[in-house]
Formats: structure tokens, sequence, C-alpha cells
């Protein structure tokens, strides 16, 4: 554990809180709570539905790391880990606790990691009833009254919508704010009511404390096949498939979205799934379909008719970025423990718009390397204001708004654990083929999971591999029950100049943000990069 002392300075001395505080309440008692303050209304099925006004997902520009000379040195400071100053921090922090002082709290006390040797105690304070049902769905429990009644947190979350900051005294960029005082061991959200900033504010922590423990922490699914020893890790960004993919009704699913690879193999830091639902199909995603209808399950910004309370998933009326959020029991195949062996196979997803890249890639050691550094993936229209048409997208081992340390320190533990482990390492391309978005077509999901299915029951182990000359990548000629057609990207175009062109035009985006790594990089790790 870290912070051992932090119960003894609790950045809201509850015990003296001059108006309600309720402590890890059940489901039940937070709905009624959140329904009777107006905070969320009641679905056809019995789910929650909450609306977040103004911010629809994360404001990853008013975000901050404090800068303390105790962790100073370790950050690897730059457009995503923006620096506070600790005075800034600290005002705030007496404006959050002015602000809470008025105010009935909700707490969640629970656990990040599956893992019991390396894992967080968490503490998550809010005025949203609904907020702290977010924190109980997405974190791991404490079963044990008396372990709940003296639980000292290792880290804490203040989330308080209602503060706001100014930026022109707190040194903010706007009234929002995401702080994350390493050293203190304290969150600090303020002026969004999205829930996600809870959940990945935990998963920064766990990324700069778990590395530091000799444990690599991932921005990806796992899942499991006959038995623990045949896990697979799912890297990549949001819309990418690492739900949609992990949620295998013929694999245990270990966890959707964070873990960790130790030295006894890989855990869930999660106890929940905060899946994108935004036209969600039932009859391809069944068992992530069946949780916006039950009990206990949180849904952002879905679109409901007010007179009957029925669901329309396919409603972007409000955003995108609709959200579930739901606790892993309400899975079917799902391993409760969160604990798995050392993966055999490792797989990063990218959903590529341009429709140039194969959709299924194997990858040597130094092409790993590339592509986790690289951290690709494409922006569609619609996804984000002002998205017109396909924007590359590279985000640095696939999370990389959401990691401190430097990316190599990352991608250094990938490569250790790949080469102690021996594990096989792919990419899976979940985007378009035929054509960039508007003129091909999304490479269908049953397609993918066949391609899924094939690498991990290991036939393409010996398969007749096909050598795409720009990226260098080796893609199988033809895999049981997928469309050939669909294996070799360029023939899939119309104009096959168009893809050619396009190609070249995607391989220079590539080598442009490969060059922050240039430096650091073996020349294996550089000769990986796509040929000009």
């Amino acid at each position: 554990m870290i912070h051992e002392t932090l119960a003894s300075t609790p950045a809201i001395d509850l015990g003296r809180h001059p108006r309600a505080v309720l402590r890890n309440a059940s489901s039940a008692r937070l709905y009624e709570e959140a329904i009777r303050r107006s905070e969320a209304e009641l679905t056809e099925h019995a789910a929650l539905l909450a609306r977040t006004g103004e911010h629809t997902g994360r404001s990853p520009n008013d975000r901050f790391l404090v800068r303390r000379p105790e962790s100073e040195s370790e950050i690897g400071w730059g457009k995503v880990n923006k620096p506070l100053e600790p005075a800034s921090f600290e005002g705030l922090l007496a404006k959050v606790q002015e602000y809470a002082r008025g105010r009935d709290l909700f707490v969640f006390d629970g656990y990040a990691g599956a893992d019991p040797h390396t894992r967080l105690r968490v503490r998550v304070i809010t005025e949203r009833a609904w907020h702290s049902l977010f924190a109980s769905n997405m974190f791991l429990h404490e079963s044990d009254p008396e372990k709940l009644r003296d639980f000292a947190p290792d880290f804490t979350v203040l989330g308080f919508p209602g503060a706001l900051a100014d930026p022109a005294t707190d040194g903010t960029r706007s009234s929002t704010f995401v702080v994350l005082d390493l050293d203190r061991a304290v969150a600090l959200i303020g002026g969004t009511e999205y829930a996600g900033e809870i959940k990945k504010s935990v998963f920064s922590v766990m990324n700069y404390h778990l590395p530091r423990r000799g444990v690599m922490s991932m921005h990806c699914s796992a899942n499991y096949g006959a038995d623990r020893d045949q896990c697979a890790l799912f890297f990549g960004l949001s819309g990418t498939g690492k739900t949609t993919l992990s949620a295998d009704p013929h694999r245990t699913l270990i966890g959707d979205d964070e873990h960790g690879w130790g030295d006894h193999g890989v855990f869930n830091i999660e106890g929940g799934c905060y899946a994108k639902v935004i036209r969600l199909d039932p009859s391809s995603e069944p068992q992530i379909f069946a949780t916006t209808r039950r009990f206990g399950t949180i849904l952002e910004n879905v679109v409901m008719d007010p007179q009957s309370r029925r669901l329309d998933l396919d409603d972007d009326t409000l955003t995108e970025n609709t959200r579930a959020s739901y606790p892993l029991e309400q899975l079917e195949q799902v391993d409760l423990e969160g604990l798995a062996g050392h993966p055999r196979h490792v797989v990063f997803l990218t959903c590529d718009a341009f429709g140039v890249m194969p959709p299924i890639s194997r990858l040597d050691d130094a092409q790993a390397m590339y592509h986790f550094l690289s951290g690709y993936t494409a922006k569609v229209a619609g996804t984000e204001r002002g998205v017109k048409e396909p924007q590359a997208t590279f985000s640095t081992c696939f999370g990389a708004p959401f990691m401190p340390l430097p990316a190599t320190r990352y991608a250094g533990m990938l490569g250790q654990k790949l080469r102690q482990h021996g594990s096989a390492v792919w990419l899976v391309n979940t985007g378009w083929t035929g054509g960039p978005v508007g003129t091909g077509r999304r490479i269908p999901l049953a397609q993918t999971r066949r391609m899924v299915h094939a690498l991990l029951a290991g036939e393409l182990e010996r398969a007749e591999m096909r050598l795409d000359e720009v990226f260098g990548l080796r893609s199988p000629i033809h895999i049981h029950d997928v469309d050939s057609r669909v294996l070799e990207p360029r023939g899939t175009w119309s104009d096959p100049a168009a893809y050619d062109r396009k190609r070249q035009e995607l391989a220079a985006m590539f080598r442009e943000n490969f060059r922050q790594f240039e430096a650091g990089a073996s020349e294996a790790v550089r000769a990986a990069s796509p040929k000009g």
C-alpha cells in the first residue's frame, strides 16, 4: 500500500462534516437518492439514466498534475501531463472543501486492483448520489464490515461538479478542473458531471503506482479461453472494440478496460465496465445490450422517451459518447476474481477510417514496440466537434491521456514482458475497407470476431502470409470463414491507385508522429516505420 498516513490528514474530515454523510450505500438507496434529488431518471427496464450537461466526455485540456519535488523528475511532462503549482492546488482544495461543507456527501470506499499485493485503497467523495453508484460499479468492493469501518484510503477522489475554478487565480484553463496530486494522494474534479473523470483519475494514479512496483499497467481488455493460462489482451482507444471483442461468449472476461501485468500474471484493476452504447446492436453484442435493461446500470446521455421511458440507443442528439456503467456480475461469462495467467496473445486494435490497414497482421518484436509507441487509430466525423473527415490519432501506449510516466517507461516494460513470456502480438484493424469513411464500409464485426478466434486458436501460426511493402506488415492470405477479399485491402478499393496514395498519406503520418521517439528507439524499432 502507499500513503499509509493519509487517513490522519483527510482531504475532507467526514467525522466532523456538518451535513449528512452516506457511506457505502446500496444501489437501491443510491437510486432513491439520485431520483429524489432530480439527478437521474428511471428507464423502462430499471436502469438509471443521467445526463451530464455540457461535458459529455473527458476534458483533457483541463487535466493537470501537481508539480512537486517528490515526483517531478518521474513525470512525462507535456501536452497530456500539464503541471499545476502546489499553491494553485492548495487554493483549489480549499475551494472544494468550502463548497462541500454545505452539502450532503456520498462516500464509496473500495479498491483499484484485484491483486491484493499491489491494490490501491480508494475513497470517492461526491455530491451526487449517481456518481457514488458509478464508483460502486467501477471499483472493487470490501465485503468485511469491520474493514470498511476502519478503512484508511491510499488515494481520495473529491468529485464536486458544482465547484468551479477561476482561471485568473487558480491556474486552470477554464472553470473545469481535473487535478491529480500524486504526492498528497488526492484528485480534485470540478465543473464537470462526466463520471468517466472519476474512473480515469484513479487509472492515472495506478499508471503511476504500478510500474514503480514492477507491474506493467495497461489500457486494455482481457479474457481467457478454457483456463486462465489462455489469456489474451486487447489494447485500443475508445471505439476500437476493446469491450466488444473481449465480451466473447466462448471466453471468460477478466475486464474490459484496465489491467496490470505482474510476476504472477494479469489482473483487473476494476470491478465493472464502462461501455459505449451508441447504436448498440442486440444481435451482435447481446451481453452488453442486456446490461442497458438491468437494475444497477447507469446510462449516460442516452435519449429516452419521457412518457414510455423507452431508450433510443441510436439517437446521438446529446453525444456520440453515450455510455453504460455496470458491475461485472451483470455479465454471464466473467471471472469475478479478476485474475489470469500470463497472456499468450496481445492484440493491438486500431480503427482505421482511411481504409488502408490490413484487417489482421502478425507483428515481430520491433513492430510491436513501434505500434505500441504509435498507438494509432482514427477519429471519424461526428465523434468530436469540428471533425468533418477522418483524422489520424496517435495515442502512445493506446492510452496516453492516462499515463503520467514517460511513454518509453511503459513500452520498455511491455517489451520485457513479451520477451519473457513469448506472447504473440497482433495488429487488428476494426475500421474501414473498400475506401475511407464515406466511400468504404466498416469491416463487419462477425468477420473481425472470426479473425480474432482464429489467432487465439492458433490457426494462423503456419498460415501463408502476404507482405505489405509500405507498412511491412505480414497478413494471412486465407482464414477459414473470412471473405478473402477483405484480407487484402488494396483489392477492395475500386481505384487501386487511390488506395496507394491514401496508404502513403497514412504512412507519412506514422513517420511524422514517431519522430518524437526516434532518438530513444533501437535501430530495429526505427526500421519498423512505414516506408516512403
